[in-house]
């Protein structure tokens, strides 16, 4: 079974590249889905997240308070580092539990969205990587309209994350999204679809197998 990364920038349009890929009928493993899951009451992942932050995060029915957890962890790099060893390895696993579930299924593909792909080093378990691409500009022009944000404010969320240009550095496959969403859609259909463009159906023996 063939498993690809798909990730890329604030703003990009990954969400809706996601989409696409679903309503293909191509499975699609969300870690931001997962990463909610682990963290439900009842979890490990709560369980150490009470034990390292306090019970303050958590709301009186028990659920994670995320808006008091990024209070504490915003601008404090030893305590982000900390919340990230709990969630990351787990939705790791999570992840990895997903893809084997494809894998009983006879999945010939799945999609594994992550937006930290690259940052959580995740892309080498990748087979293939595809990152859907649209410059900075861009990228903070649709921050500010879609979040009614200062320019300021969607330039220091930009500036906080790994550029789109060096995610581009990792990427198989690169999808331009600096157009209409019929333009998008359009690539994504010759990416499934179209051998001579290096894409994923044309290159299922060169990417990781489950077999």
């Amino acid at each position: 079974m063939a498993v690809v990364g798909l990730t890329g920038g604030i703003a990009t349009g990954k969400s809706t590249v996601s989409t696409l890929f679903k309503s293909r009928q191509i499975p699609v493993i969300d870690a931001d889905v997962l990463a909610r899951e682990v963290v439900q009451p009842g979890t490990k992942g709560l369980t150490q997240i009470v034990a390292s932050f306090g019970s303050e995060v958590l709301f009186p029915d028990g659920t994670l308070d995320r808006k008091k957890l990024g209070a504490i962890i915003f601008n404090n790099e030893v305590k982000r580092k900390k919340l990230n060893s709990i969630i990351h390895p787990a939705v790791s696993r999570a992840i990895l539990w997903n893809v084997f579930l494809c894998w009983l299924r006879g999945e010939k593909l799945c999609v594994v969205d992550v937006p930290l792909l690259i940052e959580g080093g995740l892309w080498k378990w990748m087979g293939k990587v595809v990152v859907v691409y649209c410059s900075a500009d861009i990228q903070l022009q649709r921050l500010t309209t879609r979040d009614n944000s200062s320019r300021e404010d969607a330039s220091a969320r930009l500036n906080s994350q790994l550029p789109i240009a060096q995610k581009v550095e990792y990427a198989d496959i690169v999808l331009d999204n600096s157009g209409t969403v019929q333009d998008l859609e359009q690539q994504v259909c010759e990416t499934i679809t179209t051998p001579e463009s290096g894409a994923i159906q044309g290159n299922l023996d060169n990417t990781m197998h489950i077999n």
